[in-house]
């Protein structure tokens, strides 16, 4: 009986030990497939200019759908899964947002730690700079793909990501070292090419408009991605601009993997679609 009760205790204890190192993301941990059609997020925001309020607006728009996605499944949405970080002193320190420099953006990336059963999303939207990266107007530099492979690697490790970077030439965050077997990659351009919408009067950029309409309906991050080319060349031709060319990465492990988002049905995307607007 003796020896009964020591091995029940032992794989007691064992389980016990499995379900406490698996509470948070780390290198080599792999999200269960069975999981990933049911994922949840943690999530950084980062709305990088505060000159204008399409970056800030965007950010809110994808919050509206992380809060979405937590209702429906039931779940209750906790402001610790989503860190917001902004340019704009007016949206600084509300709902705990805080500036977006460069070591608050990678710090908060650094520490999203999804447990299993959630994924990592990043979804950065501002200026962009050939050979640069994406810009951070508190610290007056940029975001870097090295530096956000890097902070992704320690907040994320293997676990199911997506990381959504919307400026010009933003292309270079879809190539190495960012492209990783567990990561889906978007952006807003080529690394060779300005995106549009920043003109005043616009809710969103051209990009981050097409983006949000998309995941209205798109079941997967592959079929946002269709819809959003198709949508980002059709603005583009019929406001006159060159073409951007959206680009995208999708590592094998979450090639086909849901949006698991929902629409909050809280702004009117498509009247930002067809605007005009400059550059970014």
């Amino acid at each position: 009986m003796r020896s009964i009760v020591r091995y029940a205790t032992c794989l007691l204890t064992i389980m016990a030990a499995v379900c406490t190192s698996g509470s948070q993301a780390v290198a080599g941990q792999v999200t269960p497939r069975a999981a990933i059609a049911g994922l949840t997020y943690q999530a950084a925001l980062v709305a990088g200019d505060g000159s204008l309020p399409v970056f800030d607006n965007a950010t809110d728009a994808m919050l509206d759908r992380l809060l979405a996605r937590r209702a429906a499944s039931g779940d209750v949405q906790r402001l610790g899964d989503v860190q917001r970080l902004s340019a704009a002193s007016g949206v600084i320190g509300r709902d705990r947002t805080r500036t977006a420099t460069l070591g608050h953006v990678v710090a908060a990336i650094a520490a999203l730690h999804p447990s299993p059963g959630q994924g990592c999303l990043v979804y950065a939207t501002s200026h962009g700079a050939a050979g640069r990266g994406l810009y951070l107007a508190p610290s007056e530099g940029f975001l870097t793909p090295a530096a956000l492979d890097r902070a992704l690697a320690r907040g994320c490790g293997d676990a199911p990501t997506v990381v959504i970077v919307s400026g010009c030439f933003s292309g270079s965050f879809a190539n190495p070292p960012m492209s990783r077997a567990n990561r889906i990659v978007l952006t807003a351009a080529r690394q060779d090419r300005p995106s549009f919408g920043c003109g005043a009067g616009r809710e969103f950029t051209v990009y981050d408009a097409c983006l949000l309409a998309a995941l209205d309906d798109a079941s997967t991050w592959r079929r946002a991605y269709s819809t959003v080319r198709t949508c980002v060349t059709r603005a583009e031709r019929g406001s006159g601009f060159p073409p951007s060319g959206p680009q995208a990465y999708f590592g094998p492990d979450v090639a086909n993997l849901s949006t698991g988002l929902s629409t909050p049905s809280l702004h009117q995307i498509g009247r930002s679609v067809g605007d005009g607007g400059r550059a970014r």
